[in-house]
């Protein structure tokens, strides 16, 4: 009997090793993602891209000099909410004909039920997926009568200073924090979410979510009296606050919960990949840097402000290296549209910095500025190291690169508007693998690209209104075509988008907006 338990015993110990050698195979195969997400970070801000930048962002320009750095790649929209969406779903968010972005207790979630997401395709190829930071896709909040906050019945009179109360405030007020939220993140994907429903600081609610639940509500309303006071300080609403919500340390606080996310994944995941969506506050307004990131730069605040955003991306990186993770973890850094109103003008004023530099517009214009945006890959033996690439891509094209990482197939209801990116990472093509790019504004203003051409399908910016903005009437660039419909620039010739050639080229203008409505009305520009 004795022999034969030895020899039972020793097949069943080789079938294990080799069980564990074959799991740590498939692991190997499928390398951990770490996708950080900036929030308002403008082309001009990383002084890798910016020469003349007054904030030096050593981090990133080391990211840079370890992986490629894409100097045509652009933000979906020139707003938060649907870039979000269009990142999660390798989907362009004016396709959900939804207008606008989410504030307080605002929903239901926008990314439909049943839609395949990102964390979910990458879960569904043995992935644990985790979103740190803030949401802002929309969630279903619930009233003490079971009903959604959303729907609540409040009164519409709005006050003086859209600071200080109205619907959106009596909104969160009638929320019953203690009950879950049927509709977040863990509900898209994610199995783990730590972070807030919309804009950090900003937001009518200053409150933390673990999972689906507020595990500390908001107590009482925000006073702002203390806060600090200077030109980059006053975005945020009078909302509801809770008692353990500092706004100066939430970025601090998303690092410490994605950095405790990657030890516990090695602890107790170690055979199975990663995705970690660590998604900022930075550098959104108001600009309310930690008390140890102040007066760390020579520009101001704000300046103050990207300093932190910076420190984030390296506390992360040296966070992977102290686990062993960095040589098999794909990382992708990059921000959700283009600087602030507010900062540029200021920055641009008092510290000669320009965080939209080169580029025409700001936050929520079509023109460059609003939504061309920095993105770095590093990925240790397969981007090559200090390599720059003028590929045009698009944040929705994430989801598709994924795909392909994993060897998966995107279904053809799922990433209508994502390219796969991989063989530009790879180093496998110069050809163009975007022909066109789509961009979309807060008010569903479109734009298309083919190659140096871009067309916007409507007059002005789409979304700032400068002639009515005393604080941007100084950029007021007269239209030279004023009588035409849309704009037409040559990027190639004119980077600054000054000179309207809808006139001159009315067929290039024509072709490119039959082929924005043809990709409106099939449902999809990618392949």
């Amino acid at each position: 009997m004795k022999p034969t338990y030895y020899l039972l015993s020793l097949i069943v110990a080789v079938a294990v090793m080799w069980g564990q050698r074959f799991s740590l195979a498939v692991a190997a195969d499928k390398p951990n993602i770490l996708f950080i997400l900036t929030d308002d970070l403008g082309y001009g801000d990383v002084s890798c891209y910016n020469p003349e930048s007054k904030v030096q962002t050593p981090h990133l320009d080391k990211l840079a000099k370890q992986g490629m750095r894409f100097t045509d790649a652009h933000s979906p929209s020139t707003v938060c909410t649907p870039s979000r969406y269009s990142v999660l779903t390798g989907r362009m968010c004016f396709r959900t004909g939804y207008r606008g972005v989410f504030v307080g207790v605002g929903g239901p979630a926008l990314i439909e039920k049943g839609r395949l997401t990102l964390p979910q395709m990458l879960r569904d190829q043995g992935y644990t997926t985790a979103c740190i930071g803030k949401w802002h896709v929309g969630m279903t909040f619930l009233t003490k009568d079971g009903k959604p906050s959303y729907e609540a019945k409040v009164p519409a009179v709005r006050p003086k200073d859209w600071r200080d109360g109205g619907p959106a405030l009596a909104k969160v007020q009638l929320t019953d924090f203690t009950k879950p939220i049927p509709d977040g993140p863990i509900h898209r994907g994610f199995d783990r979410f730590f972070g807030t429903a919309c804009c950090p600081t900003t937001d009518w609610l200053y409150a933390y979510i673990d999972q689906c639940r507020v595990p500390v509500p908001p107590t009482k309303q925000l006073d702002r009296k203390p806060l600090p006071k200077h030109p980059y300080a006053y975005d945020n609403r009078g909302g509801m606050i809770a008692p353990d919500f500092d706004l100066e340390e939430v970025d601090l606080v998303f690092l410490k919960k994605s950095q405790q996310f990657l030890r516990d994944h090695v602890k107790k995941n170690k055979d199975k990949p990663f995705f970690l969506f660590h998604s900022m506050q930075a550098v959104h307004l108001p600009s309310f840097p930690a008390d140890r990131f102040k007066g760390k730069t020579k520009a101001g605040p704000h300046g103050d402000f990207i300093h932190e955003m910076d420190y984030v991306v390296g506390e992360l990186m040296k966070t992977l290296d102290e686990l062993n993770l960095a040589d098999n973890t794909l990382v992708i850094f990059s921000s959700d549209n283009g600087p602030e109103v507010t900062s540029v003008v200021h920055m641009r004023k008092d510290y000669e910095h320009d965080g939209a530099r080169p580029w025409r517009g700001v936050k929520r214009d079509q023109w460059e500025g609003g939504h061309r945006v920095p993105m770095i890959v590093r990925w240790p033996g397969k981007v090559k190291a200090g390599s720059v690439t003028d590929q045009m891509t698009s944040l929705t094209d994430v989801m598709a690169t994924c795909a392909a990482i994993v060897n998966t197939k995107l279904p053809p209801d799922a990433g209508e508007d994502s390219y796969n990116m991989l063989p530009v990472l790879l180093g496998k093509t110069d050809k163009p693998v975007r022909r066109y790019l789509l961009t979309q504004t807060i008010s569903l203003a479109l734009a298309i690209r083919d190659g140096e051409w871009k067309y916007l399908d409507h007059k002005g910016s789409g979304g700032n209104r400068y002639e009515r903005n005393a604080r941007l009437r100084p950029f007021i660039i007269k239209d030279n075509a004023p009588d035409t419909p849309g704009q037409l620039y040559n990027l190639k010739t004119d980077p600054g988008e000054t000179n309207n050639l809808v006139a001159k080229h009315p067929d290039i203008a024509a072709s490119l907006k039959a082929k924005l409505e043809s990709f409106k009305s099939s449902g999809r520009s990618a392949p």
